[in-house]
């Protein structure tokens, strides 16, 4: 433990030593040090937050005021000077920082400094002095510790942090049409507010929900913990905005700071900057240059593809086939517009990646690598340009290189859910590990989950469940699935997830049919349930109930030529040649076969095993199992299905079956416990 406190000492002493050779340069941060340090953003990050608890650029501010004291003891120089020289361009910014820091303004830094030396002088008393004062301390401590006992404790308040919800904004006018413009307004006062180190901000989906609700707020500021509302209203009419807004003080519905705004449509930009730092100057937060420089940041300076852009926004967040496509058509307008717009760019490649998703003839591959390219051109750190290549990457199957800029918008942005969610999903369903996916899965409840939206809180829980139960964690997987459901009741994923857990657990196929029954009651058009359905009565032996739901799957499928779930082809053609539908049966075991010999998946053999565990040739189909029995990263439902899957009754009795069943449990087992030891000892398993 000792050399393990050097190196980390070693580390800060390093640290320091470089913000102190730059000390004066105002432009050197996080990134700068990173690059000195010759380590990515995000490990920096995350190092020093881990041995201080302070963010980097927090770390980087107060070397520069501890700096800044040693100047102003030491040095004749006034405070507008060791401002500068500490790297502060504002003056007024850096006696803000100075007083937080240390309680009083650098001009009383002297005088600070000469009162400790005095009081160090005066109460250093002779031996029996000393005697007298001891006694006089014991006594009173001894009446303090009594009172503290005796007395009724009272109601510690603890200093509530900055923190605000912005609400939906109302549209006041009558045209429908106008809407977009004013959930613009909202949007791009989160992004701004969102740029602020020192404020939380909930993002928009966890707000949505109070749009016309009747709950006080009060109530409101319960369930999403702040301490601020922002309340807007607004309408376009013409080239004229009119906006109003109110700052409210969430606990007891006070009304700090109310404005109305009447500006013309093309000064928009101004508009949301200058509500920005009304705002956060009204609940006293504190803006750094950097940040303010942030706050001027405006992905175009162009009005009207800006309107283009929010138009397509608005379209793009219904989800669907026809959101998607008006969507496109208003990104392609803001781009006629102006040409350099990264961020429009990078939304008609997600578009069209979404387009083509799942579906069996992709007829947008060109478009998809095109727009995504041309954003990562003009903004090569912008997180949506960096998302947009890797889905690019990912529909054409090139998984390894998509991988690297998604690891890449984490470090741009490590914070962001967005990112992390999208790391998960990859690790569990484009190309399955499940030690990176419980990886990113962890890191993603290391964000701050107060700081992001229910919706997205709900997917990190449910992939954080997901992740350990794939590893075999059933206690931690099924506390994670209930928080996941807490933040989301109707989140189809995971009610299905967590009949799997609770089967993990009991080995109650019956319970895990029926809890799978009743999520598919709430939503039939869910392809993903029909076939868990589908596949549990078949894992039953009850063809005839299988074949009902895997019909209704298959003729989906088809009938919008689907690319999905292609693993399950083997289970659809054992169901239909129980059935009696052979010639079918052929067709849908022959695309499995196709689809085992091409994947590039860990299960690769363990598809080929089972494929020829159906054409009834046990000895391939056992070479094949052998082959993955080397495989060291496989799930759980592995270990846990296969001995009843009615694929393998051809074997089931083989003894070589048995053995090499009997080593993957033993693997998978032992796996299990060197991970669990590993996420002990890092208290990652402590609820």
């Amino acid at each position: 433990m000792s050399d393990l406190s050097s190196i980390e000492s070693d580390f800060l002493k390093k640290v320091s030593e470089i913000i102190e050779e730059n000390i004066s340069n105002e432009k050197f941060g996080v990134s700068e040090l990173a690059n000195e340090m010759a380590m990515s953003r995000s490990n920096l990050l995350r190092k020093i937050k881990k041995l201080t608890n302070l963010s980097v650029s927090q770390f980087i501010r107060q070397v520069r005021l501890r700096h800044a004291m040693e100047m102003l003891k030491n040095d004749s120089l006034s405070t507008s000077e060791v401002a500068y020289r500490v790297g502060f361009s504002s003056v007024s910014y850096f006696i803000k920082c100075f007083r937080e820091f240390y309680g009083y303004p650098p001009g009383e830094a002297v005088k600070q400094e000469e009162s400790v030396e005095e009081s160090q002088q005066t109460t250093t008393p002779d031996k029996k002095s000393r005697n007298i004062l001891i006694t006089v301390i014991s006594i009173l401590a001894l009446i303090a510790v009594l009172y503290l006992i005796l007395k009724p404790s009272p109601e510690v308040k603890p200093k509530q942090e900055k923190s605000i919800a912005v609400l939906p904004f109302q549209n006041d006018s009558n045209d429908s049409s106008n809407v977009y413009i004013i959930n613009g307004l909202m949007e791009s006062l989160l992004n701004k507010l969102q740029k602020i180190e020192g404020l939380r901000v909930i993002s928009r989906t966890s707000v949505e929900k109070y749009r016309n609700n009747p709950k006080t707020s009060a109530e409101i500021a319960k369930e999403l913990n702040v301490a601020y509302f922002v309340e807007g209203s607004g309408q376009k009419i013409g080239d004229q905005i009119m906006l109003n807004i109110q700052l409210i003080e969430a606990t007891n519905d006070k009304h700090l700071w109310a404005e109305q705004y009447n500006r013309e449509a093309k000064d928009i930009f101004n508009l949301q900057k200058e509500l920005a730092i009304n705002i956060v100057d009204k609940i006293e937060v504190l803006i750094t240059p950097e940040e303010k420089e942030r706050l001027n940041e405006q992905s175009t300076k162009n009005l009207l593809a800006y309107d283009f852009f929010l138009k397509g926004l608005d379209l793009m967040q219904k989800g669907n086939k026809e959101g998607f496509e008006e969507a496109i058509n208003y990104f392609n307008r803001a781009i006629d517009e102006d040409p350099n717009y990264a961020r429009a760019y990078a939304s008609i490649s997600m578009s069209y990646y979404f387009l083509d998703l799942f579906q069996a003839d992709k007829k947008h591959l060109n478009q998809i690598s095109h727009y995504a390219d041309k954003a990562f051109l003009l903004d090569a750190k912008l997180p949506q340009a960096l998302i947009a290549k890797a889905l690019s990457y990912n529909i054409k199957g090139e998984k390894d290189i998509a991988i690297t800029y998604l690891e890449k918008a984490l470090e741009y942005k490590p914070n962001s859910a967005l990112v992390i969610n999208f790391l998960s999903d990859y690790y569990a369903n484009q190309k399955p590990n499940t030690e990176k996916y419980l990886q990113y899965a962890l890191k993603g409840m290391q964000l701050d989950i107060n700081a992001q939206d229910s919706i997205s809180t709900s997917f990190m829980y449910l992939h954080l469940s997901n992740a350990f139960i794939q590893s075999g964690f059933t206690n931690e997987a099924e506390t994670y699935i209930n928080q996941s459901l807490l933040y989301k009741s109707d989140n189809i994923f995971s009610q299905y997830v967590k009949a799997y857990i609770l089967y993990a657990k009991n080995k109650d196929l019956n319970q895990t049919r029926e809890l799978l029954v009743s999520t598919l009651k709430k939503d039939t058009s869910r392809l993903d349930v029909l076939q868990e359905v589908g596949k549990i009565y078949c894992y039953q032996r009850d063809y005839k109930t299988a074949y009902a739901y895997y019909k209704r799957f298959i003729d989906a499928r088809e009938k919008y030529k689907l690319d999905i779930f292609a693993y399950e082809n083997v289970r659809i053609a054992l169901v239909l040649d129980k059935m009696g539908f052979k010639e079918e049966a052929t067709k849908y075991l022959e695309a499995f076969r196709a689809y085992s010999e091409s994947s590039e998946s860990i299960y690769k053999n363990l598809s080929l095993s089972m494929y020829y565990a159906y054409k009834d040739d046990a000895e391939k189909a056992i070479k094949h199992l052998e082959l993955f029995s080397e495989q060291d990263d496989y799930h759980i439902w592995t270990v846990l299905f296969l001995d009843i899957d009615p694929l393998i009754d051809n074997m089931k009795d083989e003894a070589e079956f048995q053995k090499i069943l009997d080593k993957l449990k033993s693997k998978f087992w032992k796996r299990h416990k060197r991970l669990r030891k590993s996420l002990d000892k890092k208290g990652l398993l402590h609820q």
